[in-house]
């Protein structure tokens, strides 16, 4: 499974990839006629000293994987890509895989295979609005301050609303990781978003018993957030594990102040379990894929990789980074997810604002429901580089889609798009003044 990944640094850094373009054909050719079953009875962490592998497992239609157990790998990537199959027949099939076999199909994938797959998923879910629809590209406003300072945060909000951002998400990253700063955003996110009748779903990505603090006290809250790691040891260095994800689902399904039934939202990104001393010995890929089998079980808004994030240790360059993306946003869709994508990268990597734009104008074609959206697409808390409002208005422009219907229809009413297309008012933050 390692050896025939595609070349990763954190592979590398792991020991565990292959050596040469030659060892690497080598395990592709070997894995290609390895069984479906083969690969359900090899979990990457033990069944029994790890609840992510046990979760996906039980989460597995055992009726479905049945049908398909003696397929071989490279007969499930001539499924994917044969013009017969729909993604209807790829949704059903994914809820009867576990997340080895989807990172093993994945590996047998070119980047365009990745994409024609991922192409014919759709995933369609609801908050407040509804994410995922096919002709409708989505993005997640992320506009974060250095000293949460709600002002500065409202700003790049109504900046990015004014260019047609925010109608997946407006999520921001807090600098404070306390209840009370997690109150004070969303709070002020509630009360401008109500105030403007802008159909879209607020958050603050703290950690998720900060949320449950403020979900407790009263705090108004859409959507609850969580990263996520693709093994028991990997969720436990981030501080949480199933138990703790089901009490946050079922809390916000409680006392969220959106109707649903969608409402959580879980970021991912390879190289996590490596970093955190939980991977088995296992690939970037094979992990970040049980991170969605994870996911899936709580049925959420939304989920995206933060494909450059982690740095050059973990996806060396932009071309790296531009493989990882195309690989989540396939494995995620397979796995029945309502998949997006933070396209970014770091600034001391290999990679540039072109590598950036060629991964961003191919996963809109591959039909990934979202992307991040920041001002100059710089993230001034983060530090570090991502699509830029400019950036996702050209991916609409270019590949002609739309915000979600509910977030258009209130952008011509603000005058801010006609007919699909932005007007002159674009960018005109004091229409909210």
């Amino acid at each position: 499974m390692a050896r025939a990944n595609e070349l990763k640094s954190g592979d590398e850094l792991a020991g565990v990839a292959a050596t040469s373009d030659m060892e690497r054909i080598a395990a592709k050719r070997v894995l290609a006629d390895l069984t479906l079953n083969d690969i359900r009875e090899n979990p990457a962490a033990p069944y029994d000293k790890d609840e992510v592998t046990r979760l996906i497992e039980a989460d597995l239609d055992k009726e479905i994987f049945a049908k398909v157990k003696d397929w071989t790998v490279a007969q499930l990537r001539e499924h994917v890509l044969s013009a017969n199959t729909t993604g209807e027949d790829l949704l059903t099939l994914g809820q009867g895989l576990t997340s080895e076999c989807i990172a093993a199909v994945a590996k047998l994938m070119t980047n365009m295979d990745l994409a024609l797959g991922a192409a014919k998923i759709r995933v369609i879910t609801h908050a407040n609005t509804t994410l995922g629809l096919r002709g409708r590209f989505s993005v997640r406003l992320q506009p974060n301050h250095t000293t949460d300072n709600p002002d500065g945060i409202l700003a790049s909000t109504m900046e990015g609303l004014s260019w047609g951002m925010g109608d997946a998400l407006i999520g921001v990253n807090p600098v404070t990781d306390t209840w009370e700063a997690t109150s004070a955003i969303l709070n002020r996110l509630y009360d401008f978003t109500r105030a403007f009748g802008v159909p879209t779903q607020i958050c603050c990505l703290a950690h998720i018993t900060t949320q449950m603090e403020a979900l407790r006290r009263g705090t108004p809250m859409d959507v609850m957030f969580q990263s996520l790691a693709g093994s028991e040891i990997s969720c436990n260095a981030f501080g949480i594990n199933n138990a703790m994800l089901a009490e946050g689902t079922a809390m916000i399904a409680e006392k969220g102040t959106a109707p649903g039934p969608n409402l959580m939202y879980f970021e991912t990104g390879q190289g996590s379990e490596l970093s955190s001393g939980g991977h088995h010995g296992a690939d970037q890929v094979t992990m970040e894929a049980r991170c969605y089998g994870l996911a899936r079980h709580y049925k959420p808004f939304m989920v995206n990789t933060v494909v450059g994030f982690i740095g050059p240790e973990y996806l060396y360059n932009g071309r790296q980074v531009a493989r990882a993306g195309l690989e989540d946003h396939f494995m995620g869709k397979f796995h029945g997810l309502p998949m997006g994508c933070d396209v970014c990268y770091t600034n001391h990597m290999d990679a540039d604002q072109n590598d950036n734009e060629n991964l961003a104008i191919i996963l809109g074609a591959a039909g990934c429901n979202f992307f991040m959206g920041l001002p100059m697409g710089d993230d001034i808390m983060l530090n570090y580089q991502s699509t830029s409002f400019h950036d996702n208005a050209s991916v609409r422009e270019l590949l002609g889609l739309r915000p979600t219907p509910e977030f258009e229809q209130w952008m011509e009413r603000m005058g801010l798009m006609k007919a699909g297309r932005l007007t002159s008012s674009a960018g005109n933050m004091g229409l909210f003044l």
